[in-house]
Protein backbone atom coordinates (compact mmCIF):
# COMPACT_ATOMS: atom_id res chain seq x y z
CA UNK A 1 0.00 0.00 0.00
CA UNK A 2 3.11 2.45 1.24
CA UNK A 3 4.96 1.46 -2.28
CA UNK A 4 1.46 2.37 -4.12
CA UNK A 5 1.14 5.50 -2.61
CA UNK A 6 4.70 6.60 -2.99
CA UNK A 7 4.37 5.61 -6.87
CA UNK A 8 1.63 7.45 -7.23
CA UNK A 9 2.71 10.96 -5.58
CA UNK A 10 6.45 10.36 -7.47
CA UNK A 11 4.56 10.17 -10.51
CA UNK A 12 2.13 13.19 -9.97
CA UNK A 13 5.30 15.09 -8.85
CA UNK A 14 7.21 14.79 -11.88
CA UNK A 15 4.41 15.16 -14.42
CA UNK A 16 3.97 18.96 -13.83
CA UNK A 17 7.82 19.63 -14.20
CA UNK A 18 7.69 17.45 -17.77
CA UNK A 19 5.18 19.65 -19.03
CA UNK A 20 6.73 23.18 -17.85
CA UNK A 21 9.87 23.23 -20.43
CA UNK A 22 7.72 21.75 -23.17
CA UNK A 23 5.44 24.55 -24.13
CA UNK A 24 4.97 27.93 -24.48
CA UNK A 25 6.77 30.39 -21.76
CA UNK A 26 5.77 33.70 -21.36
CA UNK A 27 9.20 35.92 -20.18
CA UNK A 28 8.99 38.18 -17.32
CA UNK A 29 12.26 40.17 -16.69
CA UNK A 30 14.03 39.79 -12.80
CA UNK A 31 14.41 43.33 -13.07
CA UNK A 32 12.15 45.93 -14.62
CA UNK A 33 14.01 48.10 -17.65
CA UNK A 34 16.17 45.39 -18.20
CA UNK A 35 15.60 43.73 -21.18
CA UNK A 36 15.97 40.04 -21.84
CA UNK A 37 17.81 39.39 -25.50
CA UNK A 38 16.98 36.24 -27.28
CA UNK A 39 18.76 36.42 -30.23
CA UNK A 40 18.70 39.92 -31.31
CA UNK A 41 14.72 40.29 -29.84
CA UNK A 42 13.93 41.67 -26.41
CA UNK A 43 11.87 38.83 -24.97
CA UNK A 44 10.37 40.88 -22.10
CA UNK A 45 7.03 40.06 -21.26
CA UNK A 46 6.65 38.45 -24.70
CA UNK A 47 5.85 34.71 -25.16
CA UNK A 48 8.76 32.01 -26.14
CA UNK A 49 8.32 28.74 -27.83
CA UNK A 50 10.78 26.22 -27.70
CA UNK A 51 13.01 24.34 -25.00
CA UNK A 52 16.74 24.94 -25.31
CA UNK A 53 17.86 25.26 -21.74
CA UNK A 54 19.76 22.76 -19.60
CA UNK A 55 17.00 20.09 -20.00
CA UNK A 56 18.03 19.67 -23.69
CA UNK A 57 21.62 18.36 -25.27
CA UNK A 58 20.47 20.03 -28.71
CA UNK A 59 19.73 23.33 -29.61
CA UNK A 60 16.55 24.39 -30.69
CA UNK A 61 15.75 27.97 -32.01
CA UNK A 62 13.68 30.03 -29.86
CA UNK A 63 10.40 31.41 -31.32
CA UNK A 64 9.53 34.47 -30.10
CA UNK A 65 6.27 36.09 -29.91
CA UNK A 66 5.53 39.71 -29.53
CA UNK A 67 9.30 40.95 -28.86
CA UNK A 68 10.96 43.86 -30.81
CA UNK A 69 14.14 44.44 -31.62
CA UNK A 70 17.28 45.29 -29.67
CA UNK A 71 18.17 48.67 -30.57
CA UNK A 72 21.97 48.71 -31.87
CA UNK A 73 24.79 49.24 -29.39
CA UNK A 74 25.10 53.21 -29.25
CA UNK A 75 28.49 54.69 -30.88
CA UNK A 76 31.00 55.27 -27.74
CA UNK A 77 33.25 57.79 -29.10
CA UNK A 78 36.22 58.63 -27.24
CA UNK A 79 36.78 60.54 -23.96
CA UNK A 80 38.84 63.77 -23.92
CA UNK A 81 38.47 65.94 -21.05
CA UNK A 82 40.19 68.44 -21.16
CA UNK A 83 40.41 69.98 -24.26
CA UNK A 84 37.78 67.66 -25.63
CA UNK A 85 40.28 66.64 -29.05
CA UNK A 86 41.91 63.80 -29.47
CA UNK A 87 46.03 64.15 -28.38
CA UNK A 88 48.15 63.59 -30.59
CA UNK A 89 50.80 60.89 -31.75
CA UNK A 90 53.24 59.88 -29.08
CA UNK A 91 54.35 62.12 -26.46
CA UNK A 92 55.39 65.64 -25.76
CA UNK A 93 59.13 66.12 -24.61
CA UNK A 94 60.91 69.04 -23.68
CA UNK A 95 64.71 68.71 -23.56
CA UNK A 96 66.47 70.61 -20.95
CA UNK A 97 69.01 73.16 -21.68
CA UNK A 98 72.48 72.75 -21.72
CA UNK A 99 73.11 75.04 -18.81
CA UNK A 100 70.04 73.86 -16.52
CA UNK A 101 71.09 72.06 -13.31
CA UNK A 102 70.55 68.99 -12.85
CA UNK A 103 69.27 67.33 -9.74
CA UNK A 104 71.51 65.61 -6.92
CA UNK A 105 72.72 62.18 -7.54
CA UNK A 106 70.01 59.96 -5.25
CA UNK A 107 71.83 57.22 -2.76
CA UNK A 108 72.51 54.23 -3.27
CA UNK A 109 70.22 51.71 -1.53
CA UNK A 110 70.91 47.84 -1.42
CA UNK A 111 68.81 44.97 0.73
CA UNK A 112 69.13 41.74 0.50
CA UNK A 113 66.75 38.28 1.68
CA UNK A 114 67.84 34.87 2.45
CA UNK A 115 66.47 31.67 3.67
CA UNK A 116 67.91 28.31 4.70
CA UNK A 117 66.34 24.92 5.94
CA UNK A 118 65.99 24.68 9.97
CA UNK A 119 69.07 23.02 11.59
CA UNK A 120 68.47 19.11 11.78
CA UNK A 121 67.49 17.87 14.81
CA UNK A 122 70.38 16.67 17.53
CA UNK A 123 71.78 13.01 17.29
CA UNK A 124 70.97 11.14 19.96
CA UNK A 125 73.95 10.08 22.92
CA UNK A 126 76.37 7.93 21.80
CA UNK A 127 76.23 6.08 25.70
CA UNK A 128 72.81 6.48 26.73
CA UNK A 129 72.25 4.91 30.55
CA UNK A 130 71.73 1.53 30.74
CA UNK A 131 68.59 1.69 33.02
CA UNK A 132 65.70 4.93 34.19
CA UNK A 133 64.77 4.89 37.64
CA UNK A 134 60.87 5.33 37.96
CA UNK A 135 60.24 7.43 40.96
CA UNK A 136 58.54 5.60 43.90
CA UNK A 137 55.72 6.61 45.43
CA UNK A 138 54.50 5.51 49.24
CA UNK A 139 57.35 2.60 48.95
CA UNK A 140 55.52 0.87 46.09
CA UNK A 141 56.82 1.21 42.45
CA UNK A 142 54.05 2.60 40.36
CA UNK A 143 51.36 2.84 42.83
CA UNK A 144 49.39 5.46 43.12
CA UNK A 145 49.64 7.78 46.03
CA UNK A 146 47.82 7.45 49.17
CA UNK A 147 44.44 10.04 49.54
CA UNK A 148 45.50 10.58 53.14
CA UNK A 149 43.46 7.79 54.63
Amino acid sequence: MRSAVTAALLIASTLPALAAGAGAVLVIPGKAGVPVPIDGMDASYAVVEGDWGLAKNVRVEPHVIGGHPLPPPPEVGHYFPSTGQMPGYGRLEITAPDRHRLPREAESYYHSWSAQSAPPPPEPPQNPPAIIVAPQINGAPGAPPSRGH
